[in-house]
């Protein structure tokens, strides 16, 4: 059963088919979640699935990135730009 959210979901990306493996118990409560129509396939679901995790790995790496940083030394460095530019910026 192909919906309008899916024509649209497709319709406005490149989509790639691919072939996966996958434990028997997961997909039955993946199909009982399609049948419930919390997804509208097990496309979409695996879609939603993977950017959920890719996202949640980026924003991970941004956090563990940003803890490095010194934030006495970030502030120096913010200030001293901004007094670099502020004779550049438009009178209010």
């Amino acid at each position: 059963m192909t919906t309008g959210y899916d024509l649209g979901y497709y319709l406005c990306m490149s989509v790639a088919k691919i072939t996966i493996s996958i434990d028997e118990q997961l997909l039955n409560r993946l199909d009982f979640m399609v049948q419930s129509r919390v997804f509208t396939s097990r496309s979409h679901a695996v879609q939603t699935a993977v950017q959920e995790k890719v996202s949640r790995i980026g924003k991970t790496r941004l956090a563990q990135e940003c803890d490095k940083l010194n934030p006495a030394e970030e502030q120096t460095m913010a200030e001293e730009g901004l007094a670099a530019e502020a004779d550049q910026w438009p009178p209010y």
